[in-house]
């Protein structure tokens, strides 16, 4: 297998997730080459198997070293799973979060465009991750994972959030269905909204979900602002891929654990 040159993997990091093992990573520092070069970590994206294993053995190391990388089969959905044990890779649940009080483990949410969340309340010892596209948000994925971590023990009100890469506002057109529904499930969405061409509008999904964890009760959440659409060489992205009628795009991850 041809591999990638060797490149530190991107690790950005939440001020209120500071003492917490976490990371939002981008493409760089992975083996995998062609439209998926860098750390692809989507087992559903057409690259090399092996390579996509590694990049995965990296990006944990690069955050926890030794713990239990944890994933799920994403579906764009507002469906949370609990963790208490390991999940083999060819039997993870179709869902869209996770929360866990398991020390040792690590919670990876992959997106490519789409928001990541990483959740923490430190003094439970409780976290959850949750992949929100623009589904997932709209049918409640965050608010499901905020009443996951309750479960486990967690009190909303010391619940933190980081909201990593995404893609922004200005990068973000959508049409006037997409609109529609939106701003008919609550009118105040219309804010999230700005005007673009005849028919079309420019789609704030980073400041939707931060509103939507806010309305849930949480009062701390921080927004990275980095948006994955206009920084090829940093993130993986979707939509570009598919304006430039690439034939797949690759998947980064974010991550939070517990340590022993």
């Amino acid at each position: 297998m041809e591999r990638a040159p060797t490149v530190s993997v991107d690790v950005l990091h939440s001020k209120l997730l500071s003492d917490m093992p976490h990371g939002f990573l981008g493409r760089r520092g992975g083996v995998s080459i062609g439209i998926h070069a860098g750390l692809n970590v989507g087992l559903g994206s057409d690259d090399d198997r092996e390579a996509i294993l590694e990049n995965r053995r990296r990006a944990a190391n690069a955050v926890l070293p030794y713990a239990e990388l944890v994933t799920v089969h994403q579906i764009h959905s507002p469906h949370v799973v609990t963790v208490v044990e390991a999940v083999a890779l060819d039997a993870r649940p179709q869902a869209d979060a996770m929360v866990t009080n398991r020390p040792g483990f690590l919670l990876g949410i992959l997106t490519a465009d789409c928001v990541p969340v990483l959740f923490a309340d430190h003094e439970a010892g409780v976290i959850g991750a949750a992949h929100a596209g623009w589904k997932g948000a709209i049918s409640g994925v965050t608010d499901n994972t905020l009443s996951a971590m309750e479960a486990l023990g967690a009190d909303r009100s010391r619940i933190v959030c980081a909201i990593g890469p995404c893609i922004a506002q200005k990068s973000y057109e959508v049409d006037d269905g997409f609109y529609r529904r939106f701003v008919e499930e609550a009118d105040e969405n219309e804010r999230f909204f700005a005007g673009g061409k005849p028919g079309h509008w420019q789609f704030d999904i980073e400041g939707y979900v931060a509103a939507r964890l806010a309305a849930a009760g949480v009062t701390k959440v921080e927004c990275l602002g980095e948006d994955t659409y206009s920084q090829p060489d940093r993130f993986f992205r979707y939509r570009r891929s598919c304006h430039l009628n690439e034939a797949g795009y690759g998947r980064e991850i974010s991550l939070i654990g517990l340590r022993g």
